[in-house]
């Protein structure tokens, strides 16, 4: 069976402190902590691990962090496959206040070097062997290249892998043109990469935008594009035809991984081979039950079930 190989360049460890409410300049006592692997691609394995899908993770970690990361993925049961490298694996920190969204202080990462880069790449030729999906999620962290994805897309690519591509600024526009099967922007994020393409700075703002946004990503090498745009569910772009998948209500919570559930979603369809409207069904649900969990990386099967009867999906072209 092919797996579905996840790839987290900037791995973290995430830490999430609940309080009863954040005021800046004072004390604080936390009234719990929970400690999880993090890391965009890392929370996308939790949720394929939690829906029984095959999947296996891999990237980049180093240091005590790093192997504390590793720990915690082998004690949730998720196979990984990590590099080692010498410098320390970043943390997340959220602070969760009450109803109030929550706030976050992300560390930038270790610094990585050509050496350990080139280790990581014969590794991923390795595991594309064994895999159907390849996912590709987050930042960079300092020393990789910004065309990493580029490279990563195009290896998956000889290797018959189709690939999902999450990620922000220049990397995702130079991943972008090597031709990703499905590319997943948030609504910020399907902004900024828009602007790129344009070369001037736009705001995309509308339903409307958003498929002449997404228009613009498939013209320049995606082959379809998926864009959250929060509660308002998710526009996609696929081959000839858009599609608008929509909750049918707003859910409360931490929306910190609701983005990452959503692409385990689209991994598991691309997967299968599901028809595009069960997949985006797929992809709403999970990301609505990633919402109404208290962590990045978990949810409710309960809950996805009972918000995929739910969802709404729509032909719009």
């Amino acid at each position: 069976m092919d797996v579905i190989l996840t790839v987290t360049l900037n791995a973290a460890l995430d830490i999430t402190y609940r309080v009863d409410a954040l005021r800046p300049q004072t004390t604080h006592r936390v009234a719990g902590v929970a400690e999880r692997p993090g890391g965009k691609g890392v929370n996308v394995a939790r949720v394929l691990h939690a829906l029984g899908e095959p999947v296996l993770a891999t990237g980049l970690a180093g240091g005590a962090t790093g192997a504390r990361i590793r720990r915690l993925l082998a004690g949730g049961g998720v196979r990984e496959a990590f590099v080692p490298i010498g410098g320390e694996s970043r943390r997340t920190l959220v602070v969760a206040a009450g109803d109030d969204e929550p706030t976050g202080f992300w560390e930038p990462g270790p610094r990585v070097t050509a050496d350990e880069w080139d280790a990581f790449l014969g590794r991923y030729r390795e595991l594309l062997a064994d895999a159907g999906v390849a996912v590709l999620s987050g930042s960079l962290p300092p020393g990789v290249p910004r065309d990493a994805y580029a490279v990563l897309v195009g290896l998956a690519a000889d290797a018959g892998v189709a690939t999902i591509l999450d990620a922000d600024g220049d990397p995702a526009y130079l991943g972008v043109r090597a031709g990703p099967d499905v590319v997943k922007p948030n609504a910020r994020e399907l902004s900024a990469l828009h602007g790129i393409i344009l070369g001037r700075s736009v705001t995309v703002g509308t339903v409307d935008g958003a498929v002449d946004a997404a228009a613009a990503i498939r013209a320049l090498g995606a082959r379809s594009v998926v864009a959250s745009l929060g509660p308002d569910g998710l526009l996609a772009a696929a081959g000839e035809r858009v599609y608008r998948a929509v909750p049918a209500e707003h859910v409360a919570g931490n929306p910190t991984g609701a983005g990452d559930a959503a692409v385990a979603g689209l991994a598991r369809g691309a997967r299968t081979g599901q028809p595009w409207p069960e997949r985006l069904r797929d992809a709403v649900a999970l990301s609505a039950a990633a919402v109404a969990a208290p962590v990045a990386g978990e949810l409710s099967l309960e809950e996805y079930e009972r918000q995929r009867a739910a969802v709404t999906v729509t032909e719009l072209r």
